[in-house]
């Protein structure tokens, strides 16, 4: 086997490249998906990491993040006349393509806030 050979097939710029983990490789589990397959540029992919690895340890700063992001979409509303809804807006925080992180960031900061300091988070609940 030539390590040099099997290496260099596998590396690709992790940060701004994702692959498409949906194509399952049937007959060898070891074989690289060609360069046919589906593959993205994610720009966002170094923002998403940076906010992934942010580690809360600072009371305050939890704190802090607990108050600047909300627990539910602020957007979502009914849109009422007359006592009757005419329509409803559905909440479009989930278009954010950093949703999934900044609402991970928050909940790692409730979590260090009930775990370690013993605090009681239920007013940002």
């Amino acid at each position: 086997m030539k390590v040099f050979d099997n290496t260099t097939k596998r590396i690709f710029l992790a940060s701004w490249v994702a692959i498409n983990h949906t194509e399952v490789i049937k007959n060898d589990p070891q074989q690289l998906p060609d360069s046919t397959s589906l593959r993205r540029w994610d720009l966002l992919q170094p923002l998403r990491r940076w906010l992934d690895s942010i580690e809360v340890r600072d009371r305050q700063f939890a704190h802090r993040l607990c108050q600047s992001i909300p627990a539910q979409c602020p957007f979502e509303r009914d849109i009422n006349l007359f006592g009757k809804t005419l329509f409803h807006i559905p909440p479009l925080c989930k278009l954010n393509p950093l949703y999934e992180e900044v609402v991970s960031l928050r909940f790692r900061a409730m979590c260090y806030l009930a775990d370690e300091c013993g605090e009681d988070v239920t007013k940002y609940c």
